[in-house]
């Protein structure tokens, strides 16, 4: 059976009050397409308000600290967004890795991190242009993998993969089908070597960099994709609904 597709929109730096009405709108379309599960990750400022305007789609944050507490001026720390109202949180997204020099060991404290605190986890992987160009994708990818992911008793089970190849997020570029299909099938390989044959196997894949409505359709009927993790064209409910809207499609096809 096919596992029901999760479309995941970050919005990244983007977002005030105003932009709650569409949180609304995409909560009211997620009600006509229950066969796919959403969710929306906010600024961490607006996590609480959308919890509140949005009732059926998941709501979750961009990112946070590894500690519990403490002298960290400026961070948020799991426990503290899961008392938002959040229920997942994204780590190791490739701007966070770049702009901040998030290593995989910070990667997979945080994860871990978001597990104790009773949440899910979205783990972000991804190589530059140079490393694909290079003929090392998969091998950059697979290591990402091996020093990001959270370890310990059923930590696979409440664990989401993201794809974001560095060089297609916000660029309107993408890979090819088949480049996608190959990652994702070498990314699942991974998994049932970390987690086992069978949590494994249910690790939910996300493709990520420069999703649009366009382009969705084909995208998540690429080998091996079990949903989006959607930027820019997540800041919209018509364009967000768009890929929602493929993401039901490809359940049928």
């Amino acid at each position: 059976m096919a596992m029901r597709p999760y479309i995941v929109g970050n919005w990244k730096m983007n977002g005030t009050r105003a932009m709650l009405s569409e949180a609304r709108a995409i909560d009211r379309g997620a009600e006509r397409l229950v066969k796919v599960e959403v969710a929306l990750a906010p600024p961490f400022t607006l996590i609480h308000a959308t919890r509140k305007e949005a009732a059926l789609i998941g709501v979750g944050a961009q990112d946070c600290h590894a500690a519990e507490g403490g002298a960290h001026t400026g961070d948020i720390s799991a426990a503290m967004i899961k008392d938002a109202g959040a229920g997942f949180t994204i780590v190791g997204h490739s701007e966070r890795r770049a702009n901040h020099g998030e290593k995989d060991a910070d990667v997979r404290a945080k994860a871990e991190a978001v597990l104790a605190a009773g949440m899910a986890v979205i783990v972000c992987v991804g190589e530059t242009e140079d490393q694909r160009d290079a003929g090392k994708a998969e091998s950059v990818v697979a290591r990402q993998l091996r020093g990001s992911l959270p370890q310990g008793d059923n930590a696979g089970e409440k664990v989401t993969v993201a794809y974001e190849p560095v060089w297609a997020i916000g660029t309107g570029r993408t890979p090819t089908v088949e480049e996608v299909g190959a990652m994702h099938r070498s990314i699942r390989a991974v998994l049932k070597d970390l987690y086992g044959e069978e949590t494994g196997g249910k690790v939910r894949i996300l493709y990520g960099g420069s999703v649009k409505p366009e382009n969705a359709v084909e995208l998540l009927g690429a080998d091996e994709v079990n949903g989006a993790l959607v930027g820019g064209a997540s800041l919209t409910a018509e364009s967000f609904l768009g890929i929602v809207v493929a993401a039901a499609e490809s359940l049928e096809s």
